[in-house]
């Protein structure tokens, strides 16, 4: 029988919730709104690769390397150390800095690609753990182009022995959806959610998609922890109003999917 290899994430119990891990060679989609964990769940992602002797690419769009670094220290991630023993890469989209060889000139995903591909060959012979985080700043400005991307990211990076993380945000304020882009093609989707229930602050995350895998189908809760980064605390009964969007706003988010379809179509068309 077939058995699939399987990549530790490094987060306590979220290996048995995937059934062992993330399959290697997979692209999985980490979605989720703002500050419900999408960068602590990467940091790990690619701390784990580390320490079993994998390299690591990370692309920052949102952070500069140096907080990236900073931020995986404080969670005990030795990132500075990987850089400068060859290990890690972190290619920062965010602070373009003259004569610096792993910094994007500008939110490109033909760059983005060229430049992840240089790293890879950098680093050597060997599988590699990638991290885009987040993917959504290559399509703010064209949401309509989302879905294309991602596809685009998937099937590039699928020839180079990678498993790749890609992040992607939505706030619902706004009414869009962008993490539906990277879901369509992704082999995997684990999303991050928080809510304010009985006056506190919680995090949760549910695994909904995982090719090949029995996966745990329950809401977590999850906690994160100086010192330690994410804590699985374990399941959660939802009740009907917690996790819950209001109709209006999903009536939104709904209404914005159609229109960037039939701006793909228009574009497609011409």
């Amino acid at each position: 029988m077939y058995e699939v290899e399987r990549l530790d994430i490094g987060i306590k119990g979220l290996n048995e919730i995937l059934g062992g891990g993330i399959p290697r060679g997979f692209t999985i989609a980490v979605v989720g709104e703002p500050g419900t964990g999408k960068t602590i769940f990467s940091l790990h992602f690619i701390s784990a690769g580390i320490s079993s002797g994998e390299k690591g690419i990370y692309v920052t769009t949102e952070e500069s390397r140096e907080s990236i670094v900073k931020q995986a220290e404080m969670f005990n991630f030795k990132f500075r150390d990987a850089i400068e023993r060859g290990d890690l890469i972190i290619i920062d989209a965010l602070m373009e800095e003259k004569g610096d060889p792993w910094s994007l000139r500008e939110l490109d995903v033909d760059e983005l690609l060229s430049k992840i591909i240089e790293a890879k060959k950098t680093l050597g012979y060997g599988h590699a753990r990638v991290v885009i985080d987040s993917m959504s700043a290559f399509w703010l400005d064209k949401p309509a182009m989302a879905r294309r991307y991602s596809y685009t990211v998937k099937r590039v990076l699928s020839r180079w022995d990678v498993t790749v993380v890609m992040t992607s945000q939505y706030a619902v304020t706004t009414s869009l959806g962008f993490g539906f882009g990277i879901e369509h093609v992704a082999d995997g989707i684990i999303r991050f959610r928080k809510a304010v229930i009985g006056g506190s602050l919680k995090r949760f995350l549910v695994v909904e998609k995982m090719r090949q895998t029995d996966h745990d189908k329950r809401v977590f809760e999850i906690d994160i922890v100086d010192g330690k980064g994410m804590v699985i605390i374990g399941p959660y009964t939802v009740s009907r109003g917690d996790l819950s969007l209001p109709f209006s706003v999903l009536a939104r988010i709904l209404e914005s999917e159609i229109k960037k379809e039939r701006e793909l179509l228009r574009n497609s068309s011409e």
